[in-house]
């Protein structure tokens, strides 16, 4: 099958997964930021769908913000916690970004690669979220030359619900055709002040993992159900491929917000 702008709505389906969905968090409770100050954010690697298992996360190899071009690092913030999901508890990171002037704050996430025993290979997801103040756009239209990221094609932090969002994978900066994008709702959200999830919103879809294909541009479209917060992550788009001498799945996860039109 040939996909193309025009086909991506078939592309789109619900597809039985061999394990329910990891997903990297940069989490913050509002993407939107009024007042100038310290955003906090909370970096869990977790399966935030099923309220399911939390994943020890290794001290992030990189973790910073791009804003009007300009590179904030924010390693000093970082604090290694404790996330306490509705099964089990594992290693997270608690840090802030300073959110003062307007216009978007793009918050990247490299983390240490994990190894996942039960498939025996390690992944690493590249993670990007959105911040903006004042409503004035900056950064988000551009790529931040990732090793693998995906690239928002609608504005990633104000998305209405109904409508859809299209993103284009890209490895090295190159588009990556074919790729499998995995779709994740954040259906409990972490709470901030006692690093547990709140109470879940929705269940996990039947059928197992949402799912998406990219087109030959590297494009795929996703109709956004609801408010919230949703991820994306094409797995294995990555140009590393393996690490300490195992198969290594370099993922690209973007996180974006949509709003109910009211």
């Amino acid at each position: 099958m040939v996909f193309n702008r025009k086909t991506m709505t078939a592309a789109l389906s619900l597809v039985p997964a061999l394990a329910a969905a990891h997903f990297q968090l940069s989490y913050t409770e509002e993407a939107l930021i009024e007042r100038p100050g310290d955003v906090p954010v909370k970096l869990i690697f977790w399966h935030p769908f099923e309220n399911g298992h939390v994943m020890d996360m290794g001290e992030p190899l990189e973790f910073y913000a791009i804003h009007r071009g300009e590179k904030i690092d924010l390693k000093d913030t970082l604090a290694k916690t404790t996330f306490n999901g509705a099964d089990n508890a594992a290693v997270a990171y608690d840090a802030s970004v300073p959110v003062k002037r307007s216009g978007d704050y793009v918050l990247v996430t490299v983390p240490a690669p994990y190894y996942e025993g039960s498939e025996d290979i390690y992944i690493q997801q590249i993670t990007k979220a959105y911040l903006n103040r004042n409503t004035l756009p900056t950064d988000w239209t551009e790529p931040q030359g990732l090793k693998t990221e995906i690239l928002p094609l609608v504005k990633p932090y104000n998305v209405m619900a109904g409508s859809t969002f299209t993103g284009r994978v890209l490895s090295d900066g190159q588009p990556v055709a074919g790729a499998e994008i995995e779709i994740e709702y954040m259906a409990a959200e972490p709470d901030m002040t006692t690093g547990s999830p709140k109470e879940a919103t929705v269940g996990p879809m039947p059928g197992g993992a949402v799912v998406a294909i990219s087109d030959q541009d590297g494009e795929f479209t996703f109709g956004i159900p609801r408010a919230g917060y949703w991820g994306f992550a094409a797995l294995g788009v990555g140009p590393d491929t393996e690490h300490e001498g195992k198969e290594l799945s370099q993922d690209a996860v973007i996180w974006i917000r949509a709003y109910d039109v009211k």
